[in-house]
């Protein structure tokens, strides 16, 4: 869907030569960032290029459970969910089974994390060591909850999920080293019965989490619903969301296991209680439902060194339990140092008091439902041209606004997550294209060093690709012009009935690296295979041409 309208003729020739576009990429201008696309929908992972185009795919033998990651070496890193009845427990997001895939496909080790008493779910982390983080939950029993200081009253199933955050090294094909682990049962605090454990005053500690406080919940076994854990380097710090609470958290990843499981942390001054929260002060009683900011968040992570807002959070808010039903992307500057120690003032809240950034889409009359709407899961990532790549995961579209946000780019997920089913050009998208989260990662990630990248079709069926192929179209007419061959080894020839001043031939990356003049004819043998632009100009006008080399 489009939100914005950006007043150009470009986009004005885009929308009448190909508004028939419902999946794939159904919108792009130059203003979108060139980049690979990842995600999983059903049992595939899928890498495309802004035309939806892939570039690469890998297929497991289970449906998401969820987070799915590219590595720098071109292995596809996987949560799958198991369904052959080896755990009872039910979350959204449940997995089971963490998997890895070499660039070819070709699965070179899987670790199953599945029982009655303990599933892995949602998210993953590939760690810069080559580990991994695993999300789960454990259980205990519901006598357990109350001798932690559980209300009885709160507890409407037998058994209570505790979540849990373990750091794994991968041994042989199927094996592996715990080593490193937190549990959120060590770092609970509540103020009903001073005759059960943990009793404290909440409000003295915010860095334990509040057993009784449900955030509006029924209590329900799955009380916490983490949702997301994602590693920041610069401080060793693992930041966790709890979608059910609205809350984000961050805890130390510097200590032991054994420091984890403690306020003090030993030496280390941390220990495992949170260093960091936001969204919703009323959790550790410093605040009301009017001081509340978040709503089921996903996806809250560290923006990385070199791209805009750098060293702030960005998350998805998605908006679930509010009136009217609205998302929105923030963009938060947590009170932290540059060693990643966080100022607070105890008595209130963490800071900051609203968010440095947001985007949103909001309709005229208040009280109506926004169109940028996605209840569950969802994420949003910057990029390295300072544009923003936005997953409304409910409904599968993946999207992209630049600094003023206008959308620039648009993508519809064709493949129903239910059954595989893919889906026509012209047909409404699938019911069930939900995909979990979705990134972009630039042309000059290692994982693409010395890969084939010569695109192969779409997904959808029927595509069309029309628009992705004559972009900044200022003059020309769509059916004046063509080049060919496409793709090539060696000449391309412009066919045109305008004379062609210059042709200039820009890298996958943006980079110019030829520019012939006064000639219909480009020479591209000595450059390597791939993909490029060519820019071609005729008085005042130019269009933008994508081939490919090969």
């Amino acid at each position: 869907m489009i939100r914005k309208l950006l007043v150009s003729l470009t986009l004005l020739i885009y929308f009448n030569s190909s508004a028939q576009n419902t999946l794939g990429t159904t919108f792009i201008t130059e203003d979108a960032f060139e980049a690979f696309t990842l995600f999983t929908v059903n049992t595939k992972s899928y890498v495309l290029n802004n035309c939806g185009e892939v570039i690469n795919e890998w297929t497991s033998a289970y449906l998401p459970g969820n987070a799915v990651y590219l590595l720098p070496n071109g292995n596809l890193l996987r949560a799958g969910r198991l369904v052959d009845g080896s755990s009872d427990i039910s979350l959204g997001g449940q997995g089971g089974i963490v998997e890895l895939f070499n660039w070819d496909g070709d699965l070179i080790w899987s670790y199953v994390y599945s029982s009655n008493t303990f599933r892995q779910h949602h998210d993953i982390f590939p760690m810069p060591n080559g580990n991994v983080l695993i999300l789960a939950v454990k259980t205990i029993t519901d006598t357990e909850a109350i001798d932690e200081g559980r209300n009885p009253a709160l507890l409407t199933d037998p058994r209570l999920y505790m979540e849990e955050i373990f750091e794994v090294e991968p041994v042989g094909t199927n094996q592996a080293n715990v080593v490193w682990e937190w549990n959120i049962k060590d770092h609970l605090i509540q103020d009903f019965d001073n005759t059960k454990a943990n009793f404290g005053s909440i409000a003295d500690n915010p860095g334990k989490m509040d057993i009784n406080f449900l955030n509006g919940g029924t209590g329900a076994e799955n009380w916490l619903h983490f949702n997301s854990i994602q590693y920041y380097e610069n401080f060793d710090q693992i930041v966790i969301s709890s979608r059910n609470l609205s809350e984000v958290l961050v805890i130390d990843h510097s200590t032991t296991t054994a420091e984890a499981a403690t306020s003090s942390g030993g030496n280390s001054g941390k220990g495992g209680d949170f260093l960091y929260r936001w969204g919703n002060p009323q959790a550790y009683g410093q605040g009301t439902e009017a001081d509340r900011i978040l709503y089921g968040q996903h996806y809250p992570h560290y923006i990385e060194d070199g791209l805009t807002d750098a060293g702030k959070i960005i998350l998805f808010n998605n908006g679930n339990g509010r009136a009217p039903n609205f998302s929105e992307v923030l963009i938060i500057d947590p009170p932290v140092s540059n060693t990643g120690d966080y100022s607070y003032t105890p008595g209130t809240a963490y800071g900051p008091l609203a968010a440095d950034y947001t985007y949103a889409d909001l309709p005229a009359d208040p009280l109506e439902d926004s169109d940028f709407y996605s209840a569950i899961v969802s994420s949003a990532q910057r990029l390295p041209n300072g544009n923003t790549m936005i997953c409304e995961g409910r409904t599968g579209e993946f999207f992209e606004i630049d600094a003023s946000d206008n959308i620039v780019w648009e993508y519809q997920n064709p493949i129903s997550n239910a059954d595989g089913t893919t889906y026509v050009q012209g047909e409404e998208p699938p019911v069930n294209g939900l995909v979990f989260r979705a990134l972009k990662y630039a042309p000059d990630y290692p994982a693409f060093f010395g890969r084939d990248l010569t695109p192969g079709a779409p997904l959808e069926q029927n595509p069309d690709l029309t628009a992705c192929f004559n972009l900044s179209i200022d003059d020309f007419e769509i059916s004046e012009i063509s080049v060919h061959p496409n793709p090539t080894s060696d000449y391309i020839t412009v066919t045109s009935t305008s004379n062609i001043d210059k042709i200039e031939l820009y890298s996958v990356l943006g980079k110019k690296v030829h520019e012939v003049k006064q000639t219909n004819s480009l020479d591209l043998s000595h450059f390597d295979s791939g993909v490029y632009f060519v820019q071609l100009y005729s008085g005042n006008a130019s269009i933008s041409k994508k081939i490919i080399k090969q």
